[in-house]
């Protein structure tokens, strides 16, 4: 039989009455395919439910073969060395047992064929950047991306023949994602992948797009994808267009009619005035007459009818996903102005750094897990002190930490922008909220019952919203759980942003679409370097 997962007539609420699925029916087979979804489709929910997290109330899951998972929130035992995480702690305690001269029967059971258990645990974590991880080493001294890789090692030791991967390129340095793009690629079996990494889904043979409580199917890797929607795109405004054009025609064709049916009222009721024929027999030509006219305006009313719903139904197969379009040029800093200097600066994990920013520069902070991105970007806000050194921001910045925490869950979006620019009459900020896509009623929403993607447009905007307008923006990976199309948000509107930026990221795709103008590397020391590829 055929390994694949195999999704029937699915339904799922939440306990707070929430459907979130309801008759959702899908196949993943053989092959590497990646599911992807707008935040707030689904995609975690659809993931839980396949590993049996979750139940689901309706509907079947099934999974021929044996599945191995690797979720987004992995926790590993820290106390745990790491040949039990990779599933292989009783086997090398019982080869250990033997070559000391224990005979046990259970010993050899434990063994059985894997007599080269050390030799292929090493060789998996070599292919994963982790030859430096000793076996016998604790979970608890690896860093959070060597814990991702680690988990990964562990599936691909145990060969399952269907795995899932949950945002698998979260928290990995850019070494490490290459080393995950490879391994995926050289996948055998049936792997589905949920992620919002467009480098690992360019390595994909199918893209699974959740939207509206469905999957749909696309063959090829994302820019295939990405094509086959935009000319479904175009095909459904083409659309669009056709059903106003006859909505507008049976509209006409139901005035018409009107009118046709009052003239020809009034010339019956004149003549039935003026005839001599007999009463009895005008009054059934009245009838007649009549009722053909009511026949005539109920088909003009369903052919109009007919043409909305027609309309409606072209409407909604066009993608409204949201657009910010913002204009900023409170932002603007001319090309010669300092906005930063440190020098000489140690950090607390021992890094040294030197940097001058000048005029509108946009740097890409690279670096490796735990190198120091994040603890220069917090010496810069002033929220950790360097060791020695000078840190001297010269204009207005505002910072994006990776957790979001910028925004008061208890507020509104209005009142947290209210905050952080308390000159601004409340006219103004929803004025300035809208072009972020938060109009009328959905300025005020507050901010904890916000979806993910929405939580990140709304930090977005008290930032670059604030006052005085920020001339230097620092993002510390900001396309962490963001959906390609939140990634293009952000694009968006880091362009209207005329100051300087740094932003530190793994993301070097990303990274490209914001014009960088210098490319830094942190290791020990802060460095210019080439452009990656």
């Amino acid at each position: 039989m055929s390994h694949a997962i195999v999704v029937t007539d699915l339904r799922f609420a939440w306990p707070e009455g929430d459907l979130l699925f309801d008759g959702l029916n899908f196949t993943v087979g053989p092959g590497r395919t990646g599911l992807v979804g707008v935040n707030g489709s689904g995609k975690s929910t659809l993931f839980r439910l396949l590993t049996g997290e979750l139940a689901p109330q309706g509907g079947s899951i099934r999974i021929e073969g044996r599945a191995g998972y690797l979720r987004q929130d992995l926790t590993l035992d820290a106390s745990l060395p790491v040949d039990e995480v990779l599933g292989i702690g009783g086997v090398r305690r019982a080869l250990s047992a033997i070559e000391q001269g224990d005979v046990d029967e259970r010993h050899f059971t434990a063994v059985g064929d894997d007599w080269d258990v050390d030799e292929r645990a090493r060789a998996m974590l070599d292919r994963l950047g982790l030859a430096h991880v000793d076996l016998d080493r604790r979970v608890g001294e690896m860093s959070g991306g060597e814990a991702v890789l680690l988990g990964l090692a562990a599936q691909f030791l145990q060969r399952p023949d269907v795995l899932l991967l949950d945002e698998p390129t979260n928290n990995l340095d850019l070494a490490a994602r290459r080393r995950l793009y490879d391994a995926v690629a050289s996948w055998n079996g049936v792997v589905l992948i949920v992620s919002h990494d467009r480098e690992l889904l360019e390595r994909v043979d199918t893209i699974a797009e959740l939207r509206a409580g469905r999957v749909r199917s696309y063959g090829g890797n994302f820019t295939a994808y990405e094509q086959a929607v935009a000319v479904q795109q175009e095909s459904a405004e083409r659309a669009v267009r056709a059903a106003e054009a006859d909505v507008r025609r049976q509209q006409r064709d139901l005035i018409d009619s009107q009118i046709r049916q009052g003239r020809g009222e009034r010339y019956g009721k004149k003549a039935f005035e003026n005839t001599r024929a007999p009463r009895a027999v005008m009054r059934v030509r009245k009838r007649t007459a009549q009722a053909t006219a009511a026949k005539q305006r109920n088909l003009h009313t369903e052919k109009l009818d007919e043409a909305r719903e027609r309309l409606t139904a072209a409407e909604d197969a066009v993608r409204d996903d949201d657009v910010i379009a913002v204009d900023l040029p409170e932002t603007a800093v001319p090309a010669g102005r300092t906005v930063l200097r440190v020098e000489g600066a140690e950090l607390r994990n021992g890094a040294t750094v030197d940097l001058e920013l000048g005029g509108p520069e946009r740097v890409a902070l690279l670096g490796g897990n735990g190198s120091g991105k994040t603890t220069l970007l917090e010496t810069i806000t002033g929220r950790l002190d360097p060791k020695a050194g000078i840190v001297r921001p010269a204009v207005p910045m505002r910072y994006l930490p990776q957790r979001l925490t910028v925004l008061d869950d208890a507020e509104t979006i209005v009142a947290n922008v209210a905050r952080l620019a308390p000159a601004a009459s409340v006219q103004a900020i929803r004025s300035r909220l809208a072009r972020f896509q938060f109009r009328g009623d959905r300025a005020d929403q507050i901010v904890g019952t916000l979806s993910g993607g929405e939580r990140f447009r709304a930090t977005l905007a008290v930032l670059m919203l604030a006052e005085p307008a920020p001339q230097l923006l620092l993002l510390d990976e900001p396309t962490n759980n963001l959906d390609t199309a939140s990634a293009e948000q952000l694009s968006q509107a880091l362009a209207a942003h005329e100051g300087a930026l740094i932003v530190a990221s793994h993301d070097v795709r990303f990274l490209r679409t914001l014009g960088i103008t210098r490319w830094m590397q942190l290791d020990g020391t802060l460095a210019e370097i080439d452009p990656p590829d």
